[in-house]
């Protein structure tokens, strides 16, 4: 299941950084099992920080920023932080545990301690409410908001940041409404028939779903356009290459517009990108695209050897969970 976090709520603040002067801020972190030699930090206007690891083994530098919202990434995972001027920042975190270990002391990072449990009792809300029928969903939604409301009021924040958080619970509320909805819709594809296609295939010729039939098929939905598809294709071309051989077919599914079909073309031919790749013959209006209630990519579905849907909302390949069902699944 996928995770919601309040950061993914924070991203539709724009990463609003609140202008009231620069100044400086001091940021350490000691990362055990890191995943980069570098850091990043982003924010809004276009604010990106490099941060070097040092020979003593640690992320070390000071810089201007305004006062607000930021994410950090070690180029795997990321995390969302809020800074503000004369903030002293010392991070520790194991990366292979990524959001549970997050922590932060020194000089202003009462907020961005909170983001960081935040995430993980989003995630705990996920994980737990969203196997329930809709009434104690709905029952578990409201309590948790009224917990998070209180926690945020008796914590000892900046304003701006309390005022912010407010809206991402709302907005998180709504998110997670749909989110509910949309995976209750898919849990009831499971054991069906998948719908068919019959598309341009890149080697030549077209392919059907019903083609495949014998074999597992992951199939990752996309277009050139998209960063997030653009930046799940290295973590697919491993999978493809862990499991080569076996009992799976992996396809990529593009659905780019007509007049970007040479884009696509050159795409795949450029990356050497592998597996089956598709063309759609309608984009986003594709029948098998529309079938499966496609609204945002990248999308990933898991089919069994029947031509059944296992999961019509799969993991990505980035994710660890993916990695273990299809050891669990072709073993």
């Amino acid at each position: 299941m996928k995770k919601i976090f309040i950061l993914s709520m924070l991203s539709l603040l724009g990463f609003r950084g609140i202008s009231q002067g620069t100044n400086q801020i001091k940021f350490t972190a000691k990362i055990t099992n890191r995943n980069s030699d570098t850091i990043v930090i982003k924010g809004a206007n276009n604010f990106k920080q490099v941060i070097p690891i040092n020979k003593q083994e640690v992320f070390d530098t000071a810089f201007e920023a305004q006062k607000g919202f930021y994410r950090f990434s070690d180029g795997v995972e990321s995390s969302t932080i809020y800074l503000k001027p004369g903030s002293e920042v010392n991070l520790t975190m194991n990366a292979k545990e990524f959001d549970e270990t997050i922590i932060y002391k020194g000089k202003g990072t009462n907020e961005s301690n909170f983001l960081a449990q935040q995430a993980l009792k989003d995630e705990k809300f996920q994980n737990e409410a969203f196997t329930k029928d809709e009434a104690e969903f709905s029952s578990l939604l409201k309590e948790k908001n009224k917990s998070d409301l209180a926690n945020l009021e008796k914590g000892d924040f900046d304003p701006e940041f309390k005022d912010a958080l407010k809206k991402s619970f709302e907005q998180f509320n709504e998110y997670a409404v749909q989110e509910y909805k949309n995976a209750s819709k898919m849990n009831s594809f499971v054991g069906k028939a998948s719908p068919d296609f019959d598309f341009e295939n890149y080697a030549g010729g077209k392919t059907k779903l019903s083609d495949l039939k014998g074999k597992y098929v992951y199939i990752d939905i996309w277009a050139t356009w998209c960063g997030p598809c653009r930046a799940e294709i290295p973590f697919l071309q491993k999978t493809e290459e862990k499991y080569h051989g076996k009992n799976i077919h992996f396809v990529s599914l593009s659905i780019d517009k007509a007049n970007d079909h040479e884009k696509w073309k050159k795409f795949v031919l450029d990356k050497k990108l592998g597996g089956i790749q598709l063309f759609a013959d309608k984009d986003w209006q594709s029948d098998f695209v529309v079938n499966y209630g496609v609204t945002g990519i990248p999308r990933f579905i898991l089919i069994d050897p029947n031509g059944n849907i296992l999961d019509a909302d799969a993991d990505r390949p980035s994710s660890a969970e993916l990695q273990a069902k299809l050891d669990t699944l072709l073993k």
